[in-house]
This record gives structure tokens, sequence and C-alpha cells, in this order.
């Protein structure tokens, strides 16, 4: 770890004015915040401009899978830069070409067709727009507890309240429930149940909406933002089995779940079901410049081999995104970081917070595989009530806001989400690291302890 430059308070409240006086945040009352200065950053840290440092629990939003500042990554973009900084999409160049071959090599099944975006959301738009062509109908189906991006069609598919403000009920959206046995709506009591009641839910809201009207269904493979909810043996599928049945694609939207996260190249290969679209982002080459895709199976590439597909971005498969990816794939590779991801969940994460949950009572569930948990916040273990109830936010939000404020006070930066924190850090978070991670978040759930009843 190379240390972080000396305290320069003056100049992080430079940065900070510049922010406040013209950077618009994401998601946010401007007024109403105070974004950290953020100096510099190296492997699962950064600090601010007072000498702070703070072990990342977030990977950013979830996408600094091999943490910051990977010096192959850093040192790729530059030689990129250095000869070839940028080149239009109709073109073939070779990193691009070869991210895509990486890319395909290691999607399930026949997903061998990469159609690059700049993002997530920019995939699931383009996912949605392939399958509707693809099919010739015009509905999708989308569940509740999801996040799939912030343009039209990608909120509109959203699940979770961010989408409420931009929601204009945008034709052919449908949504339902998926499983998650915890706060079941099936009233279920084990996952079998759980999970054939989740099925026959989907089955009963596609016949009721008319098959032949179906473009595709739409899921997070493990939902990140909603939840970290791993859905039960059999789900995914029974819902490939019931696509299938009905002609209707499936989408799997693996932005946070894929490259690692669940200790596999993708979260599908847990489940054993290989979906006809899949999108990425993030992971895939650790946030370092901007890029996600679509992931395309044989059939729907053949729909457009003698039809134009009418979509396309300017920076497209972009060189400098895509040798960050070529880097970031290839150190994955020889430093073995997806089978790292699932060692640390199974042996430290995994076993660490079950073990902070039987001393907590402020810990309802936990849940996650590989670097992917989250921790179900409660005021009550026996009702299940949240810790805060649902969106809260102001007063009602104070019980998680005091955790979060306790987290950052033992260094670590903690990702909270309405009643839940999640733990994903990089995947190749040492052990050391996450232990000292998991004694972060001892000291502050018993913050978190007192607003149980």
């Amino acid at each position: 770890m190379t240390p972080h430059a000396a305290p320069d308070p003056r100049a992080g409240a430079a940065v900070k004015a510049a922010d406040r006086a013209h950077v618009f945040h994401s998601w946010s009352a401007q007024g109403l915040i105070d974004p950290l200065a953020v100096a510099g950053a190296e492997g699962s840290y950064f600090w601010d401009y007072d000498g702070n440092r703070y072990l990342d629990f977030t990977s950013g939003l979830v996408y600094t899978n091999i943490g910051y500042q990977h010096p192959r990554v850093v040192a790729a973009i530059q030689e990129q830069a250095g000869k070839l900084a940028t080149f239009a999409p109709a073109f073939a160049v070779d990193v691009r070409s070869e991210a895509a071959r990486l890319i395909a090599e290691r999607t399930p099944g026949d997903l061998d067709k990469i159609f690059f975006t700049n993002g997530g959301a920019e995939a699931v738009e383009n996912a949605v727009r392939m399958a509707r062509l693809h099919t010739g109908r015009t509905k999708v189906l989308s569940a509740y507890r999801s996040y799939h991006g912030a343009t039209s069609t990608a909120i509109n598919l959203t699940g979770d309240p961010r989408r409420w403000a931009s929601d204009t009920g945008s034709a052919g959206v449908v949504r339902f429930w998926a499983p998650f046995l915890y706060r079941s709506p099936f009233y279920a009591t084990t996952e079998a149940e759980e999970c054939a009641r989740a099925l026959q839910h989907l089955e009963d809201t596609i016949a009721f909406e008319g098959p032949a009207t179906i473009a595709a269904i739409i899921l997070e493979t493990v939902p990140g933002t909603a939840g970290i909810m791993t859905p039960p043996p059999g789900y995914l599928p029974g819902v490939r089995e019931i696509c299938d049945r009905y002609g209707i694609v499936l989408v799997l939207d693996e932005v946070m779940a894929g490259f690692g996260r669940t200790g596999k190249w993708f979260a599908a290969e847990h489940f054993d079901v290989v979906p006809d679209l899949l999108t990425f982002a993030k992971g895939v080459n650790s946030g370092y410049v901007p890029l996600g895709g679509v992931a395309i199976g044989a059939e729907i590439a053949a729909t457009f081999d003698k039809r134009p597909y009418p979509g396309g971005l300017t920076y497209s498969g972009h060189p400098l995104a895509c040798a960050a990816a070529v880097a970031t794939i290839q150190v994955m590779e020889d430093e073995k970081v997806v089978e790292h991801a699932a060692h640390i969940g199974e042996t430290v994460l995994g076993p660490g917070l079950r073990e902070l949950a039987e001393r907590h009572p402020s810990v309802g569930e936990v849940r996650g595989l590989g670097v992917f948990w989250a921790l179900d916040l409660v005021r009550n273990r026996e009702t299940r009530e949240p810790l805060v109830p649902y969106n809260a936010s102001g007063e009602a939000n104070a019980p998680m806001a005091a955790f979060a404020a306790a987290a950052k006070k033992n260094g670590l930066w903690p990702f909270v989400n309405m009643n839940r924190t999640h733990a994903v850090p990089a995947c190749n978070v040492s052990e050391a690291e996450a232990k000292e991670g998991l004694a972060a978040l001892d000291a502050a759930l018993s913050v978190a302890d007192e607003h149980t009843v």
C-alpha cells in the first residue's frame, strides 16, 4: 500500500467549494448533501484531505472489483491512449475485438456476440429493444425490489422508489413479485414453497397479461441494491422453462452481480441457467473507464444478420474502456480474483457476518455469496419490522444514519440502502481487510442495536 499524501485541509476545502458551486449530484437534494472530498484511493481504501482513511465496503458503487488504481489496468489505459485514444464504433479495432472475445469466452452458453454501451442502464435499454424487435411483442415483465438503471426504459423497469418520480407508466412495463423468503409476499415458510409460489405467481401474471404480448422477462440474477436476495434453488431454471414455453426472451441483468462479484464470472453459473440476453457493466473493467454491454445469444443475434439493428452509441466500444476491460479480465485470471472472491465469501465474510448476527439484535437476516452480502436490519427480530420504514428519509431514517456515521468513525465506508447495509468490498479484498471491515461493522451495529425493541 502506497502511503497516502499528507493531510491538506485547504486543498480539500477548495475541492468541496468547487463541487458545491458547480456539480449537480445524482439522486440528491442538492442543498442537503455534504460530499466527502476524496484525495486519493488505492486497493480497498480511499482517503480524504484531512488524512482520514476508509476501508471501502461499497466498491465505489459495487464496481471496483479489483480495487482502486490497479497498476496493470492503469498502464493499459495509458498505453492505449498513446496508441489510439478513440475511434468510431463502425470500425474493427483490435482492443475492441479482444475485449469482446474475452467477455464472450466467459459468458454462459452461446452468448457470443457483444454489443458495447457506456454503462448498465444503456445495456438494459438496448437489451429490451432487441427483445421487442426479435419477438415483435411489446410488454416486458420486471420485478419489484429491482434496479435496472435511470434512463427512460430502465427506470420504468426498476422496482424500487427511485422509479416513482419518473414513472410515466411507460407502455408495456408490467411488474411482478420475485421470491424473497425473509419478507415473502406469498406467505411461504420454506425455500421450496417460496420458489413454487413465485413461479406460479409469474405464470399467472403472464396468463392475465397475455403470453403473446410479452417480449421479455428481465431479472437481476441476484438482485443487488434491492437487498442481495439470492433466488431459491429451482427459481431461475423455472423462469427459463416458462420463457421457453411462451417464446419470451429471458434477460438477466448482471450489471452488479457479474465479473466475479458472486464468486463466479457470472451469477447465472450458480443456477445453471443461460439467458437469451445478459447485460453487464461495472466490474467488466472495475469502473476505470465507463463501459457496459449486452451479451447476445445466437438466435437473437441471427435476427439482425440481414436486418439492421436500429441502435447505437457514439462511444460504443471506446478503445480506452476496452483496454481497461482487457487488462481487468487478464488481472482477474492471473490473480485468480474470481476464486478468491468465492473463498472470502465462504471462509471470512459469510461466517463473520453470521457471527455478528448472533450477537446483534438489530440483524434480522444475513444473505449473500462471494463478496456480495447484505444485513437486513430490524427493530424487532420476531416481527421483522425494518429498522427504518420503507424509503425513509429525514428523521425517520435517523437509526440508519447513526449506524452509517458510526461505521465511518471506525474507518469503514458502508453501503447503506433503506434498512440494509451491504458488505460488498473489492473482489480481491484481503482476509485481513475483510476482518477489519467486520470489526468496524461490529462496532457500528452496537449503535443500530440501540434502536431495537
